[in-house]
């Protein structure tokens, strides 16, 4: 009963993912409460193999369909994969509860910046160029990969905002380049958690199968409907991911 129940969690948490980012809002409250006494760890690391299959799909549905910006993406994508390594290492070691009660007004910032720019990621316009580009790219990717290793709900969202917002991509170029981002994210903190035991792997490959058949809904939504769908999604996302992380950290 607790597989069913998860696989349908994570096909929604793939088609979301797909989309604008947050699959995570979805996928890993439906774990903790599916099974409560588990290790945080391992329930985080039977996430991960889902999330990767569901981000490999999009990051390849993507790739063939919209250019994706190396120049800004690859260094990104590599530093995201040292540091979502290092917080997957942390993961084992410390508390994630004071970034848990961070987050909601972390997200709160990241709603009202992107509601009250009207424009932001409508155009794709890429704003940073050399050495300036590799050194943001190198800094985005260490903290926001140290997030995903070490907790994860709204990596997507945040790294969409990064590309938006710092690189000046339009969402549906942002979202391609997310998803290549979050695969390495993904890769790195399941290669650590899986080395040190902390994957139920029966679980995980049932709910990949799941994550990879509504990422490939998600994936064509947004390739159809283009940068205002995406922008749209974010926004709801987001205001999820709000009273989720909220309800979390000081509801209960």
């Amino acid at each position: 009963m607790e597989f069913a129940f998860l696989a349908v969690a994570a096909f929604l948490a793939g088609l979301i993912d797909a989309v604008a980012g947050g699959g995570g809002l979805v996928q890993i409250p439906a774990l903790f409460s599916a099974y409560p006494n588990m290790a945080p760890a391992t329930l985080l690391g039977t996430s991960k193999v889902a999330s990767l299959a569901g981000t490999t799909n999009a990051a390849l549905r993507y790739g063939r369909s919209v250019r994706i910006y190396w120049g800004a993406t690859l260094p990104t994508m590599l530093s995201a994969f040292a540091f979502s390594m290092a917080g997957a290492y942390a993961l084992t070691l410390i508390p994630a509860e004071p970034l848990r009660k961070s987050l909601p007004f972390i997200l709160v910032a990241l709603l009202v910046y992107t509601v009250a720019k009207k424009s932001l990621g409508t155009e794709h316009a890429p704003s940073l160029r050399g050495g300036k580009e590799r050194a943001a790219a190198l800094l985005a990717g260490a903290v926001i990969g140290f997030y995903d290793g070490v907790f994860g709900p709204g990596t997507g969202s945040f790294l969409m905002i990064v590309f938006v917002r710092v690189f000046g991509y339009d969402f549906l170029h942002a979202s391609a380049s997310t998803k290549v981002v979050n695969l390495a994210t993904n890769l790195a903190a399941l290669l650590l958690l899986a080395a040190k035991g902390h994957v139920w792997w029966q679980l995980g490959l049932v709910m990949a199968v799941a994550n990879v058949g509504g990422s490939q809904i998600g994936s064509r939504l947004a390739l159809k409907h283009g940068s205002a769908f995406v922008r749209r999604v974010f926004i709801v996302v987001v205001a999820a991911l709000i009273v989720k992380t909220a309800w979390d950290a000081f509801g209960r």
